[in-house]
């Protein structure tokens, strides 16, 4: 155990598993099928006090700061800075790529519960401390992102459907209009 050790070689020790711990869980983020990461399922899905993200906005002011921090887009990666495309199908991507981001930066959270038990009490929560503010508002971006892209996804197909249904009744009209045309000529 590093409660032995002196502090800064306890920092450092410290500092060198988080960064293991962090290259694994990323490791497995993009490692791991697509399907994981599926915005239906329970661990991505709104909790009742989130009020559909208003909460980050209105509590937390996250449109004050969101912008500010970093992104990280690897090789080919997706750029989740801006929307490049309102389609369902980028959309549908972009939701995925929250709930992996989320979930990446949830799994380097609980790095914590290795902190309490290699390090004295003190350690341990001083690093817990570090390791959420630098995990926890990105967790906090994606979710308030997502919640606002799935509202555009369900605005967008409501139009789609609507224009569909718009264009299918003035088909019937032109059909009907035509029949009529061709009973009088």
């Amino acid at each position: 155990m590093l409660r032995e050790e002196t502090f800064i070689s306890g920092l450092i020790i410290n500092i060198l598993l988080g960064c293991i711990w962090h290259f694994i869980t990323f490791i497995v983020c993009v490692s791991v099928d697509t399907s994981f990461f599926n915005a239906e399922k329970k661990l991505y899905q709104p909790h009742k006090w989130e009020k559909d993200g208003k909460f980050y906005n209105d509590v937390l002011k996250i449109n004050k700061w969101k912008d500010i921090l970093p992104q990280h887009i690897g090789k080919d990666g997706f750029s989740k800075d801006h929307l490049d495309d309102t389609s369902v199908p980028y959309l549908d991507e972009f939701i995925m790529e929250t709930c992996r981001a989320e979930w990446n930066h949830t799994a380097n959270c609980m790095y914590a519960v290795i902190l309490f038990i290699i390090n004295n009490f003190l350690m341990a929560f001083a690093l817990t401390i570090v390791l959420f503010l630098l995990n926890l508002p990105f967790a906090v971006i994606q979710r308030y992102n997502r919640f606002r892209l799935q509202k555009l996804r369900r605005t967008i197909i409501r139009k789609a459907e609507k224009a569909r249904a718009k264009a299918k009744k003035l088909m019937d009209n032109t059909s009907a209009i035509q029949e009529s045309c061709e009973f009088v000529c």
